[in-house]
């Protein structure tokens, strides 16, 4: 990884939509089955919506049903930062990019067990997708 990215929190409302802000500086989630990459299914890689470091890659994402896109793996151990969290009277681990310290979700212990039984829950807003060369446009 990189150096770190900060910006101002005028910065970043500036750099960001207002969800992409509410979800990567305040913390928020997207509801459910609403986020654009929920149903992507082309090969491509997942980058971070606030400072565009490499996140996820297609090759890892899988159908959880919960709702938001899921991977079993970020693209490198250091690519993210896992903390725990106690928010809502529940104790998870929180989601971060390691570059800019946005919230991207959660990462839970209940994915595929042959893919080391992890399921990274990722909002979309927190992310952008680059497509690999070869694919054509996604058909969400």
């Amino acid at each position: 990884m990189t150096d770190k990215v900060t910006l101002s929190d005028a910065e970043w409302r500036e750099k960001l939509t207002p969800e992409q802000y509410g979800v990567l500086r305040q913390g928020g989630t997207e509801r459910a089955f609403t986020g654009k990459y929920e149903r992507n299914k082309q090969g491509g890689t997942y980058t971070c919506a606030g400072c565009g470091e490499p996140l996820f890659n297609s090759e890892t994402k899988y159908d959880s049903g919960s709702g938001w896109p899921s991977y079993t793996a970020p693209v490198a151990a250091d690519a993210v930062d896992e903390l725990r969290d106690t928010a809502h009277g529940m104790e998870r681990t929180e989601v971060r990019c390691a570059k800019c310290e946005g919230h991207l979700g959660h990462v839970f212990p209940d994915g595929p067990r042959e893919a080391g039984g992890l399921r990274y829950c990722i909002n979309s807003a927190a992310l952008e997708f680059a497509p690999d060369d070869a694919e054509s446009p996604s058909a969400e």
